[in-house]
């Protein structure tokens, strides 16, 4: 029940925060820039300042699917991103060079987040197989409840550190990412202050999954050896 009550909460404030950052992204879309540059136009322009140049921008489908990918070097932007001259744009597309820049320069909790990916996707089919089984049969794995308690607690762990260094990670790209707007003088204040909200809020994302990954993570602590003398 303490799980369901978990997952319901948590749920809610992701919807309430997805909601608010896809109003933000609408209201500030609406706003062009006085540079009349678009996203695109913007990252190139952010990675040339960052003598990065083996980084492509390509323009991928879907609404707010902006990433940074270390694996191919590429900066991929949503098309309303890609084409975009407004402060949303503007602040989407400098946050995802804001990675890129972060690559270059070994940004040591990018690197940790990165070491961090194969380990959390096998903690995480680790997990499922563990669960599935004990909702079958009874842990139909056949392993003493202490182990399983051990194996569960230990992915969830796991997996809560990778929500856990994101954090760094996303705060500093959009740290970088203002700052060089600013200074590049990419924003009028005006916009300055439209794109540092919108960036709060696509933030606030991550914090909330955060919360939602450590409240589950005490909850299955709590579960498996609360009751221990």
């Amino acid at each position: 029940m303490i799980l369901i009550l978990i997952v319901v909460v948590f749920a809610i404030a992701g919807f309430a925060v997805s909601r608010t950052l896809k109003s933000k992204f609408k209201k500030y879309s609406q706003t062009a820039l006085q540079a009349n540059l678009s996203g695109a136009e913007i990252a190139k322009l952010m990675l040339a300042d960052n003598n990065i140049s083996d980084v492509q921008v390509l323009s991928v489908e879907g609404q707010l699917t902006d990433h940074y990918n270390p694996a191919n070097r590429t900066v991929n932007l949503s098309p309303d991103v890609f084409y975009g001259r407004n402060a949303a744009a503007a602040a989407v597309a400098s946050h995802e060079c804001g990675h890129a820049v972060q690559h270059a320069t070994s940004y040591t909790w990018l690197n940790l987040r990165s070491t961090l990916v194969p380990i959390q996707n096998s903690a995480s089919k680790i997990l499922n197989i563990v669960l599935i089984a004990s909702l079958f049969g009874g842990f139909a794995l056949g392993l003493p409840y202490e182990w399983v308690g051990f194996i569960v607690v230990g992915a969830y762990s796991v997996m809560t550190l990778f929500t856990i260094v994101t954090l760094p990670v996303e705060f500093d790209a959009s740290r970088r990412a203002l700052a060089w707007v600013k200074t590049r003088n990419i924003v009028t204040p005006e916009e300055y202050g439209m794109s540092k909200d919108a960036l709060k809020w696509a933030a606030m994302t991550y914090v909330v999954a955060a919360l939602a990954s450590m409240a589950t993570l005490a909850y299955y602590i709590f579960i498996f050896f609360g009751n221990r003398d």
